[in-house]
């Protein structure tokens, strides 16, 4: 993604004004040294807020932020402003998996928002929707999680993270055109079902590959899932559960009884026995099986 396009709610958008004092405490350098990255290598404020003063836009800064990224996975500073200020993507370094797993982990633990969005979308331009879960996501949940272990509470860097993945995922998703009209999958999580993101990173995957998706979101009622399917009519219902004490069999079978199909999907259903709906637990068997179901 061009970071033009990075955005977040807590972050900057529009068009935005910012003095130099206030992005330099955003990027959390000294005014001089702002000054002279616009001095040497041209990337100062493009806004001018009246006959004096210059302001930085939200682009600027963004860009800015991009800068001072690749400066810290060294790169100079002089090549660090000609790719971010540049359309030039071949100059941007590639980053090992592991340096990502550190980044995205810093700013979460830091609560830096608006580098913790940014981060996200850069990985997902990078390994895609299923890449960027298994490969950096769930590194550092564990990482978080051994730290819980350990005593060291870290709930408001998980916090943080969950929520900005999320987010990432949404604007990922909507990237994409909106499938041929058509019948849908339908994703849905079991009504006491909290942890939605494995399901956000297949609706994500399916928008990346044409698969066209309705997701309901964590906790949807029974009776909302219900009738969503009546109204929908989908070729397919992937109903999502994380453990066995939110698995809903009688959710399942109502659905059944109604004549949709249903998969089960999630480590939830692994004890459950239940043997009339087949069961997925893996992102790549979800895929293939909504893909057969559209097919047929």
């Amino acid at each position: 993604m061009d970071v033009d396009e990075m955005n977040h709610p807590a972050g900057p958008r529009g068009v935005g004004s910012w003095t130099p004092g206030k992005v330099a405490e955003l990027l959390g350098v000294s005014p001089v040294t702002l000054r002279t990255w616009g001095a040497r290598y041209g990337v100062g404020p493009s806004l001018r807020a009246d006959g004096r003063h210059r302001r930085y836009s939200d682009t600027d800064v963004r860009r800015l932020q991009h800068m001072q990224r690749l400066i810290d996975r060294g790169m100079r500073a002089r090549e660090a402003a000609a790719a971010a200020f540049s359309e030039d993507e071949c100059a941007v370094p590639e980053i090992s998996v592991d340096r990502r797993v550190e980044e995205i982990e810093n700013a979460a633990e830091e609560l830096e928002f608006t580098s913790l969005a940014a981060l996200l979308d850069e990985t997902l331009d990078a390994l895609g929707p299923a890449g960027m879960w298994a490969d950096v996501v769930v590194p550092v949940l564990r990482n978080l999680g051994g730290r819980w272990l350990r005593g060291d509470v870290c709930f408001e860097s998980e916090w943080a993270l969950t929520a900005e993945v999320s987010l990432a995922l949404q604007r990922f998703s909507g990237r994409f055109a909106n499938a041929a009209p058509g019948r849908i999958v339908l994703l849905a999580c079991c009504p006491e079902e909290r942890h939605s993101l494995p399901m956000e990173v297949l609706r994500a995957s399916m928008a990346e590959v044409g698969i066209p998706t309705v997701f309901l979101g964590q906790m949807a009622p029974a009776e909302t899932t219900l009738g969503m399917a009546s109204k929908l009519d989908p070729v397919l219902i992937l109903l999502w559960s994380m453990s066995v004490n939110t698995a809903d069999d009688m959710l399942s079978q109502r659905l059944q009884r109604r004549g949709f199909d249903v998969a089960l999907a999630g480590p939830g259903w692994k004890e459950r026995n239940v043997t009339d709906a087949p069961w997925v637990n893996e992102l790549a068997d979800a895929l293939d099986l909504a893909g057969e179901s559209l097919k047929g």
